[in-house]
Order: structure tokens, then sequence, then C-alpha cells
């Protein structure tokens, strides 16, 4: 028996979409009422509901943590009391929305890690659109590469190596980390 090229077409975008989900967004409009930390914001939405964001696909510096105050202060520069959108996509183990934020049109996430506030977290990867991810690799890489923000200091210490208020590994020495958004 022949198999058309059509049906065979058919059942591989089955397939596929079976072993790789599309990413489905829903949209939350608001205000951001709190920053909790440099990757985790409260949300106001027009029904006066709070909905904590935990910012999609980055690891901002913990609160104690050499950069975390500076990423805290970038993260409120870059929403400033303007209305934002989240683009967000399912909720983690603590019920945080788990998205990508936006002012204008402009994706705040991405400016954070840009402006070296914060890493792309390559183990949250799957929860970024492919071309979010390589927009994100990317503005990592140059961030890096300029020695912008926590990339400034010679030895900085990713969140994930952070625990308890304490290092695992000697902490580099803190930055003045003048704010440049």
């Amino acid at each position: 028996m022949l198999v058309s090229p059509l049906r065979s077409l058919s059942a591989v975008l089955v397939l596929a979409l079976l072993i790789f989900p599309p990413i489905h967004a829903d949209t939350l409009v608001g205000k951001v009422v709190r920053i909790l930390d440099g990757d985790t914001v409260e949300v106001l939405d027009a029904q006066k509901r709070t909905h904590r964001l935990r910012l999609a696909g980055i690891d901002a510096s913990e609160s104690k943590q050499p950069f975390g105050t500076t990423t805290k202060r970038a993260l409120s520069t870059l929403v400033g009391g303007d209305a934002v959108t989240v683009e967000w996509h399912k909720r983690d183990r603590y019920a945080r929305l788990v998205g990508k934020l936006m002012v204008d049109g402009r994706d705040v996430t991405l400016a954070l890690v840009g402006a070296g506030y914060a890493w792309w977290h390559r183990e949250y990867a799957g929860e970024q659109a492919p071309g979010d991810r390589r927009l994100y690799e990317a503005a990592e890489k140059a961030a890096r590469s300029d020695g912008v923000g926590l990339w400034s200091d010679p030895r900085p210490i990713a969140p994930w190596d952070w625990s308890d208020g304490g290092p695992t590994a000697v902490p580099a020495k803190p930055s003045s980390g003048g704010l440049s958004v």
C-alpha cells in the first residue's frame, strides 16, 4: 500500500506537536506594584487582583548577593509605574506566573539580560520560544563581552551558586554598579 506524501506530512506534524508542543501564552495587563527581586514582581490587574510573576528564562542575583540591589533598581527603572503586559504560559511550583514582562512593546526581561543585570538561564530555556532563546543568549554574550553590569565583576557568582545568604564559592568583590539601563 502506498502512503500519500500529504498523509505522511500530516502524521509528522502531529507527532512533532506532541513531542514539541507550542508555547501558548496568556496575556495579563496591569501595573507593577511591587518588585520582590531582580526576577520577580507583583502585577495588579484591572480587577484589582495581584499576580506574582517570575520572569521567564532568566535568573537574577539574590537580594543579599552582589548586584542584587542594583538589579532590583534596574527593574524598577524599566517598569517605572507604567502599564505592563505579561505574556505568560505556566505557573511554577510556587504558583507564580512565569512569563515575559513587556512595557510599550519592549521586552523588559531581555533588557535586563542585555544590560548585564541577569543571567539567561539555560535550564529555564524551555520556558521560552525558540526566537527568545536566541535573543536572550545573544544578549548575555554581548553583556559579558562588553563587561557591563554584573559582568564588570571579575568573578560574578550565579544565583544558583549562591545559597542561604552566602556563596558556595568565594564571592566576587561587590561592585558599586551604576545603573545604565
